[in-house]
């Protein structure tokens, strides 16, 4: 009778027990390195062998950048610091060159008194992004960066401020053809758009830059683009080709997947012909051919030249891979975009191009990186570049000549910082971006 009573009666807990911790192999570094870097024998064995690899890579080089030199006026006293203090036949870095050359490498030829207007450029940069970038942020900021490739164009090259104005009154004008004709027709607004500022800034912004220079001289001291260099140089047609090369590739792509006949034929050979061509043929196409189909007498700057060809190369690019984006997207959306009764440019706007793009997103900062990186190609051309024209420029002074690596390194860890930026950034915008939780 006591062993069925027994074997009837439940036993409940009243009291929970104390959580135990989690097994050490489940938890921190131990964990970590068991799923990373030795969670089988062929992922064990590649560790062993990257670290192998690692160790004798540091061993090599540890001894050159220990034997550093900081404080030399020449690579004959670098050399001579280094023998007294670490013995014949001891090899160091001499950063002297750097500590000495740095703002060649910054500047470039930029005057030194005139220092603070690409410092400023370059501190309103940040400003003019961070509302584009973080949303977050006032919307009311936006002016400033809708405004901003102006005043850095004004402060980098200097002179007169006119021409400037008149460049921002004809996209003001390009503005109001596209409201006041909207109603219209769409194409007809995008072509008056286009057709109205062009033709203010070819016949209208000389007689108006002098009237008014006449009446109101408003200028700084100028600045040719021979003397641009180093990184103000890269920067300065790496940004502008970024910001001009994602609407034009968007325009590109749309173009491509349009069912106007002409447009689609355009839009086609223009990316194929881009795409197939060494960025390195349109830059001299920049440089020497160019002018050849201008007006005799017409100055044509350099760095614009430059900038228009990087930006046509990069939106080919753009292009195909928003394309990619377009045609991942299932039918179904742009079957909603029609049932809500949208126009074409409302559908873009509203619900095909926010999906494609963020769908393109790796493929559109992979293609700003490797275009910011091609920026160096601009030393075939005569223009002083960070990585080759000014470490050659600086080899040609004799207390420097024979030193290599050193500028390399120095070039290399400032493009890996920037483009290492750009990257994290579009990690960062894919992760708000997405939207499934899987």
């Amino acid at each position: 009778m006591s062993d069925t009573h027994a074997q009837s009666t439940a036993f409940v807990r009243e009291t929970m027990l104390p959580a135990k911790p989690a097994p050490v192999t489940q938890t921190g570094a131990v964990r970590w390195l068991r799923e990373n870097l030795f969670s089988g024998p062929v992922n064990t064995a590649l560790t062993l062998i990257g670290l192998f690899f690692v160790y004798t890579l540091v061993t090599h080089f540890y001894p050159w950048f220990r034997h550093s030199v900081w404080n030399a006026n020449s690579m004959a006293e670098c050399r001579a610091a280094i023998t007294a203090s670490f013995g014949d036949g001891a090899t160091g870095a001499c950063w002297a060159m750097i500590r000495e050359r740095w703002h060649q490498f910054i500047f470039g030829f930029y005057p030194p008194e005139l220092y603070w207007r690409p410092i400023a450029v370059f501190v309103l940069l940040f400003v003019a992004l961070a509302p584009v970038l973080f949303t977050h942020l006032p919307r009311i900021l936006l002016g400033f960066s809708v405004v901003y490739p102006l005043v850095a164009i004004w402060l980098l090259w200097g002179g007169s401020i006119w021409p400037v104005t008149m460049v921002a009154v004809g996209f003001v004008l390009g503005w109001l053809m596209l409201r006041v004709l909207s109603g219209v027709g769409s194409i007809l607004a995008i072509v008056a758009a286009v057709v109205v500022p062009v033709l203010f800034w070819v016949f209208a912004v000389g007689p108006l830059d002098d009237a008014l220079t006449s009446v109101l001289p408003l200028a700084i001291e100028p600045v040719a683009s021979d003397r641009f260099g180093g990184f103000l140089l890269a920067i300065t047609i790496g940004v502008g080709g970024i910001v001009m090369s994602l609407p034009l590739g968007v325009i590109l792509a749309l173009g491509r997947q349009s069912n106007m006949f002409l447009i689609k034929t355009f839009s086609v050979i223009f990316i194929e012909f881009i795409r197939g061509v060494p960025l390195i043929t349109l830059l001299f196409v920049a440089s020497l051919l160019l002018n050849y189909f201008l007006p005799p007498g017409t100055n044509f700057d350099i760095i614009l030249r430059v900038m228009i060809l990087v930006t046509l190369f990069a939106a080919a690019y753009i292009a195909e891979v928003i394309r990619g984006g377009l045609a991942a997207l299932p039918r179904g959306q742009y079957e909603a975009a029609d049932a809500l009764g949208l126009d074409y440019w409302k559908a873009q706007r509203l619900i095909i191009l926010p999906q494609a793009l963020k769908i393109s997103i790796p493929g559109i900062v992979s293609t700003f990186i490797g275009m910011f990186k091609d920026t160096t190609l601009v030393t075939f051309v005569g223009l002083f570049d960070p990585l080759k024209g000014i470490p050659d420029f600086i080899r040609a002074d004799f207390n420097w000549k024979g030193i290599y690596w050193e500028p390399f390194i120095f070039v290399g860890a400032i493009f890996f910082i920037l483009n290492f930026s750009m990257s994290r950034y579009s990690m960062y915008l894919e992760r708000k971006l997405k939207r499934d939780h899987r």
